[in-house]
């Protein structure tokens, strides 16, 4: 038997034992459901959003190197807490002792977990009451020095330490002195076994003891970081699935007509559902923002297969047929089919588990699982329900309300979808080269979209949207303040803007000409570092910055490094241990420790990159900067980092993109092959969604839209959603056409019938998944518009651009080069 009729029998089986057997069925995907509810309780929740893109690059890797051996207030590690403390002046005497009450309080929490001795707290108020008084070591003792102390006697210690060593904004005044914010950095004693969950518990309990002192304080970390990830994931789900469930009712309403089916095409959505979190717990996937995404892209092809089968059912029994027999053969016309779709669709999903970002990777498997879950129970368990439930209704004489199909030849509806087809009719060759060149063009225009990757797509704008402040209870979203804090950092703090660089340098800094090394390659700076007026890099920071700062305050020590700088340049050539001894033992020491090791062996620097230079364009001149350096240096910072990510991103868009297309054409030629002799209706089935995704791209760039860590994978998925249109109509096109009718008559029938089926659907998946633009973070806000701008386009080239391909496919079938070869490999 060949190979097409052998799947047939196999499918009729199938679709036997769902008609014959429904009551088994139904209790079978019951029991299941059960099971993965199960699944549940083991869901974890993954709120380090842009931790788990960055690891194991290179770039995170040295950068994880430097927040481990720098002691650095600007840039917290995973044991440290900030408090950043804004105001008129933050080093007047009352400002430095309302910080320092704040310190005291967490030093008497033992729970807070508060680390002994000087390193416990660096900031402000600590470094002066030190500089007052060397014996003062605990918050304590600190805050009276500090209640003790002049205000003299402050500003005197000020000047002594000078503002080049102290966390306080660039707004800094030597004069006064001011500043009108600073960083206190907490370091926290820690166990083994010390999780993040315990991490975000000590700082949010440090929030509330800020927030009950005067004044402007605030702690900042990345436990509260991660709390608030945490924290957006649940609200954006409450946010935006009510109006999902909203819509899809609306929707659904207008597409059953009737409310016994709208309550088992509801039933199978949330079985989908249950059955895919399930797998997520019992699999051990975490559920991160990406993950909102994939109940919704379940949704849509649910809904998809749910109004085909009850609208195909009804088209059936308008024919005469009984139940059992018009289920039979609804079934047997769109089992192929949904078949056919659910392969394509999982390999648009699926190809994103290629991509070297873990995120991506787990949403494409959790979506590409829950599209087979959806097959299975769209296409198994609904049918059997709908048949068991008309039974029972015929049983208690409950009356059916509507069960006309969407549309049909004779409609006003129908009439309208059918248009494209019998206006492609007189002109196909003319049509295709159109959708060709216009799709061409808006390809090329969108290979110019950008691509990113920001701290901030993962969190709460500063400012909410208007609709979101007016919420009422239980969905208005919580207070969030992380992006306000990372705002007010990159605003007061040059060290903590973006526009900065990272070198990461390792080699013995204790050899007379280390220090001359450090600084040789800034006269020879690249394009996007900023410069002085004498075009020599200036770094923001390193320990030859806090050597010449120190130098300028204290004469002893500007006289030991003029002994030891034989050319005279400012830089010291000689007796570089003696120099770090006194500069590690002076005021200036917690500055220094921020750029090199006490083991002289690693140094960091800093630079400012120009405001105009791009993250690529800055981070490949960082790169190539580093080579310049005689000691082993690496380009690292946040911005180098994400710029890795970037590119990252980029290349698991485009290579999902290609393994989407790819295994979705052949399967397509081998399926039509295989089952109807007519592999060239696979080239044909690609056709329209290639086109949508070329308009895809140039609209992404004609909005101004960025491939990000959720969009990248809009590409690959619009090949999942949108193929399931075509395939709709292709497959009903071959029943047709195999009926007797001539191409341009079955493409007519199949639009007028099919055609209101994938409208309803497009309507309720485009308006469900656009519904993610509601949700409080741009991440998920740009993937749902996204979503909603792919579904449309699938479907108005299924009806604009399909008709005209088929029918030059129907012209030039026989005239197919390898027509023949297919056909005997099919016999086989």
């Amino acid at each position: 038997m060949p190979l097409g009729e052998r799947i047939e029998a196999a499918t009729a089986r199938l679709n036997d034992a769902i008609v014959d057997s429904p009551r088994r069925v139904v209790i079978a995907f019951l029991v299941l459901t059960v099971l993965f509810t199960g699944g549940f309780g083991l869901i974890s929740t993954e709120t380090d959003s842009t931790d788990s893109f960055t690891e194991g690059l290179p770039e995170q890797e040295a950068l994880d190197s430097v927040n481990a051996e720098f002691e650095d207030p600007f840039q917290p590690d995973d044991e440290s807490t900030q408090l950043i403390h804004t105001g008129e002046n933050v080093l007047t005497k009352r400002a430095l002792v309302r910080n320092i009450r704040v310190i005291e309080r967490v030093e008497d929490r033992p729970d807070l977990r508060l680390a002994s001795g000087p390193r416990a707290a660096a900031g402000p108020a600590p470094i002066v009451a030190r500089t007052i008084d060397p014996s003062a070591t605990t918050a304590a003792e600190q805050r009276r020095v500090l209640e003790r102390a002049s205000r003299l006697e402050i500003r005197r210690a000020i000047r002594e330490v000078g503002g080049e060593n102290l966390p306080v904004s660039e707004d800094y005044n030597p004069n006064g002195p001011s500043a009108s914010a600073s960083i206190t950095s907490l370091s926290h004693d820690v166990p083994s076994g010390f999780s993040s969950d315990d991490l975000t518990a000590i700082q949010t309990e440090i929030q509330s003891i800020a927030a009950d002192e005067p004044g402007d304080i605030r702690a900042f970390g990345s436990g509260i970081t991660n709390a608030e990830m945490g924290n957006v994931i649940g609200d954006s789900l409450t946010i935006v699935m009510p109006v999902v469930v909203i819509l899809l009712l609306g929707f659904l309403t207008v597409a059953y007509r009737d409310p016994i089916d709208l309550a088992l095409g509801l039933l199978a959505l949330l079985m989908t559902v249950i059955w895919t979190f399930g797998f997520l717990g019992y699999a051990g996937i975490p559920f991160n923002q990406q993950m909102i995404s994939v109940p919704v892209l379940l949704l849509a092809v649910g809904v998809d297969f749910g109004i085909h089968i009850i609208n195909r059912y009804r088209e059936e029994t308008v024919r005469g047929y009984e139940a059992i027999e018009a289920m039979r053969e609804a079934n047997t016309q769109l089992m192929i089919a949904f078949i056919i779709v659910t392969v394509t669709t999982v390999f648009g999903f699926g190809a994103n588990v290629i991509s070297d970002l873990a995120p991506i990777r787990n949403m494409g498997i959790a979506s590409a699982v829950g599209i087979v879950f959806t097959f299975l129970i769209f296409g198994l368990f609904l049918p059997a329900a709908k048949l068991e439930v008309d039974r029972l209704r015929d049983r208690f004489g409950v009356p059916e309300f509507n069960s006309s199909p969407i549309a049909s030849e004779d409609s006003a509806l129908g009439r309208a979808l059918a248009f494209p087809a019998v206006v492609s009719r007189y002109a196909p060759v003319a049509f295709v080269i159109v959708l060709l060149l216009s799709g061409g063009v808006a390809a090329a225009y969108g290979s110019g979209v950008d691509t990113s990757f920001e701290t901030e797509d993962f969190l709460p704008p500063e400012e909410q949207p208007a609709y979101v402040t007016v919420l009422p209870e239980p969905f208005a979203p919580g207070e969030y303040t992380v992006t306000e804090t990372i705002n007010l950092l990159e605003d007061k703090f040059a060290t903590n803007q973006d526009q900065s660089v990272k070198l990461y340098v390792e080699g013995n800094f204790e050899e007379d000409h280390a220090l001359e090394s450090l600084a040789a390659p800034n006269d020879d700076p690249p394009d996007a570092l900023a410069v002085t007026d004498g075009g020599e890099a200036r770094p923001q920071g390193s320990i030859l910055t806090v050597i010449e700062s120190h130098a300028r305050s204290d004469p002893e020590f500007a006289a030991l490094v003029a002994r030891n700088d034989l050319n005279g340049n400012g830089i010291p050539d000689r007796n570089l241990d003696r120099i770090y001894d006194e500069l590690f033992a002076s005021p200036a020491g917690d500055r220094a420790a921020q750029y090199l090791t006490e083991d002289r062996r690693s140094a960091q620097v800093t630079y400012a990159i120009e405001s105009d230079a791009s993250q690529g364009e800055a981070a490949a001149d960082t790169r190539e900067f580093a080579d310049d350096f005689r000691y082993t240096a690496t380009a690292t910072g946040s911005l180098v980092v994400f710029d890795a990510v970037t590119d990252v991103i980029f290349a698991s868009a485009i290579n999902g993109l290609i393994l989407a297309v790819g295994l979705t054409g052949i399967f397509l030629v081998l399926s039509y092959g295989v089952l109807n002799r007519k592999p060239m209706l696979g080239v044909v089935n690609v056709f329209p969604i290639l086109i949508a995704i070329a308009y895809l791209i140039g609209t992404m760039r004609l909005l101004g839209m960025s491939l990000n860590a959720l969009t990248a994978t809009i590409l690959s998925i619009s090949i999942g959603l949108g193929i399931a249109y075509s395939v709709h109509t292709t497959h009903r096109f071959i029943d047709e056409y195999n009926d007797g009718h001539d191409a341009h008559e079955a493409m007519v029938i199949t639009l007028s019938g099919t055609g209101g089926a994938l409208l309803g659907s497009m309507l309720t998946t485009s308006l469900g998944t656009g519904a993610l633009a509601l949700a409080i973070t741009p991440v998920l806000g740009d993937f749902g518009l996204l979503m909603a701008l792919s579904v449309t386009y699938s479907f108005v080239m299924s009806v604009v651009a399909l008709p005209p391909a088929v029918l030059l496919w129907a012209r030039y079938d026989e005239a197919a080069p390898f027509a023949g070869l297919t056909e005997r490999v099919t016999e086989t």
